[in-house]
């Protein structure tokens, strides 16, 4: 038992099998680097920061949802997104950054 709680503690300290949250402060930066080319606009249908309205059904599918359609991409009825936003040497916790980023706006 006590080799299974430091083994967990272990995984836990250096993030094996733990999901990346996306952080806010720091998915700004890149918010203003790559993604406010479209979402500024309201390019090929993004929904624009801060559009409390267009953001309220894709806020209803989760962060966990909208992390996996910025880094894989999507194509929805109002739109596509392009993987990582055409930006695919980002890492996957950059977009979950600018994800958690876009969504303290939306909400």
């Amino acid at each position: 038992m006590k080799k299974t709680a430091i083994a967990l503690a272990g995984f836990a300290m250096f993030g094996f099998g733990v999901a990346h949250a996306g952080d806010a402060a720091k998915g700004e930066a890149i918010y203003k680097q790559v993604c406010f080319a479209c979402h500024d606009a309201g390019v090929a249908g993004a929904p624009k920061l801060g559009d409390k309205e267009a953001w309220k059904p894709r806020l209803a599918k989760g962060e966990e949802t909208l992390d996996k359609h910025a880094i894989e991409g999507f194509t929805g009825d109002a739109g596509s997104m392009p993987p990582k936003g055409g930006r695919t040497d980002l890492s996957d916790e950059a977009i979950k950054d600018a994800v958690a980023y876009i969504i303290s706006k939306a909400k």
